[in-house]
């Protein structure tokens, strides 16, 4: 009988296998940098404060909900805009598919990696995602419909950080906050769900005009898709450090270099 290679080298002991390389790298980054990740936007959300400066937002605070609603946040200044909205790219990233397996081998060890022991006790609670906590899982579409309009207001921000008080220019800032918009939409948009919306239950991809761009529109996002995993560690980078940016800029730590059209260089 043929035996799989994978199970030659696989022990039923947590963590035990026969492989020789450092396998329990990727498991350590991943727990480690979203723990790190975690206690920042913790830390960052909670200041409510030194998140806008000149053109500039935080994404963690996108979109500016104090100037569509500025009663509410006039009765409750204590409030942060960022807890109203920042539930959306955490639930997005949360049951994203590709941070599904990263934190199933990082966190729970079901299992830690190819043909190392898994958990036992993990592996024997996990009844798939059919059950409360992880049948929240498949609520992932309809946050990517959120996502994705997140990442519209984003690029609204990008535009906005060309104008400043001495008049239109370019500023480090605005370079930061583009790129932030870029990886993140690129995140957002290699997503599985927009996958199989664009054309996941096309039975035929040739009879009919619509169809054929439907699955035109499917083959060019596929190329997308296999890079979700680098697109969703680029996004957290980018917009991890254009919240850093904003903040050290805002409380004076840093100073934005900006050329303004027809005036010159100056700083924020």
């Amino acid at each position: 009988m043929a035996v799989n290679a994978a199970e030659l080298l696989r022990t039923d002991e947590l963590g035990k296998t026969e492989r020789n390389d450092i396998w329990w790298t990727e498991p350590l980054l991943v727990v480690s940098t979203l723990v790190i990740f975690s206690m920042y936007v913790f830390w960052a959300v909670t200041q409510n404060a030194n998140f806008e400066v000149g053109p500039y937002l935080s994404p963690f605070y996108s979109p500016d909900l104090r100037h569509t609603f500025p009663a509410l946040f006039a009765q409750f200044p204590w409030l942060s805009p960022a807890y109203l909205v920042l539930w959306i790219p955490l639930a997005f990233r949360g049951t994203c598919y590709y941070a599904r397996r990263a934190y199933y081998r990082s966190f729970f060890l079901t299992p830690p990696a190819c043909s190392v022991g898994p958990s036992q006790t993990a592996s024997e609670l996990y009844e798939g995602e059919t059950k409360f906590p992880f049948v929240l899982l498949h609520l992932h579409r309809y946050f990517f419909i959120l996502a994705a309009i997140l990442a519209i207001f984003h690029w609204k921000h990008f535009m906005d950080a060309f104008f400043f008080e001495q008049g239109m220019g370019v500023g480090v800032g605005t370079v930061v906050v583009g790129i932030d918009a870029l990886f993140l939409t690129l995140y957002v948009f290699s997503c599985h769900s927009w996958r199989h919306l664009l054309a996941g239950k096309l039975n035929c991809f040739t009879c009919g005009a619509f169809e054929k761009m439907r699955h035109t529109g499917w083959k060019n996002q596929s190329l997308l898709n296999e890079k979700h995993a680098q697109y969703f560690w680029l996004s957290l980078a980018t917009v991890w450090f254009a919240d850093v940016y904003i903040r050290m800029v805002a409380s004076g730590q840093w100073r934005d270099v900006i050329y303004i059209f027809g005036q010159g260089f100056t700083t924020l």
